[in-house]
């Protein structure tokens, strides 16, 4: 029979705060976290409908915690005789080939970034060459160095496409926190809870990473 496997209150707040999942529940950082959490701060800056799934998950997060009984199940977790091994000695893996491995990573990121930054810069060049030109001549038809920068711009957008630049839906879509900062929140009874009202600033992604995420209004009525 397979054992029913249970979360504690722990274990729940690390999925969200991943990147705390090491720290102890009494460190300074991580209980101040709690504090927001139980003065139902979520609540308030939370942008999307609450269903009653979603409602039911923000109770638990925001819900009173005894720090001194979450410190005892963390230590069942990560403690020195926890039921998670935190060494690398513990995995059969070598220290030294593991700081080798991450060392050589390392390099290889660096070259390769180094050769996409040349790659894009050389691209870039001929923008730079026509903003020079542009700016060397005596300007008397306005019109015309409009005209001159609008093109400029254009050949600029298309070199950011040919690397792999798009640009964010955002304006009358869902709300959706993976490519969205929402920064402001307003009635609009015309549309649906959790809909992008306004783009204050265009968010871009490049072969499907976030370099900039949206920012965006959304309705919350």
């Amino acid at each position: 029979m397979q054992e029913k496997i249970q979360l504690n209150h722990f274990s729940l707040i690390s999925r969200l705060f991943g990147n705390l999942f090491y720290r102890q529940p009494t460190d300074n950082i991580l209980s101040g976290v709690f504090t927001w959490l139980q003065q139902h701060q979520l609540s308030e800056v939370w942008p999307l409908t609450e269903d009653a799934e979603s409602q039911q998950a923000l109770d638990a997060l925001q819900m009173p915690i005894d720090l001194t009984l979450l410190e005892k199940e963390y230590q069942k977790l990560l403690g020195e005789k926890g039921a998670v091994a935190t060494q690398i000695s513990a995995y059969d893996i070598s220290v030294a080939d593991f700081e080798n491995f991450r060392r050589r990573t390392a390099k290889e990121k660096e070259e390769l970034a180094a050769v996409i930054t040349q790659n894009l810069l050389t691209d870039l060049l001929p923008l730079l060459d026509n903003f020079e030109r542009a700016m060397a001549v005596e300007q008397s038809d306005g019109e015309a160095f409009q005209k001159g920068v609008e093109m400029i711009f254009t050949q600029l957008r298309e070199v950011m496409e040919k690397h792999g630049l798009e640009h964010i839906e955002a304006e009358g879509k869902p709300f959706d926190p993976n490519v969205h900062q929402a920064v402001m929140r307003v009635e609009n009874p015309d549309v649906e809870d959790g809909t992008i009202t306004q783009v204050l600033q265009k968010g871009y992604q490049a072969k499907g990473r976030v370099i900039r995420p949206a920012m965006v209004q959304v309705a919350g009525n």
